[in-house]
């Protein structure tokens, strides 16, 4: 699954708006939103922050399906 799919998923699960875990994981609205549509891929740096405003593993948004 594509990391923009499971930072999705992960938010919504929560019920986090995009509002809310951009400010959670100190970025901007637009640039979460840009990764969610995978227009651009996150760094490692923006994905940690991710994944600790989520409360999970980053393996848990950057699983990898061959």
């Amino acid at each position: 699954m594509r990391v923009e799919i499971l930072i999705r998923q992960k938010r919504e699960e929560k019920g986090y708006t995009i509002d809310k875990l951009s400010k959670l994981a100190k970025m901007s609205k637009g640039h979460l939103s840009r990764i969610e549509r995978g227009e651009t891929e996150p760094t490692i740096t923006t994905l940690t922050r991710v994944a600790i405003a989520l409360k999970v593993k980053v393996e848990e948004l950057y699983k990898i399906h061959y």
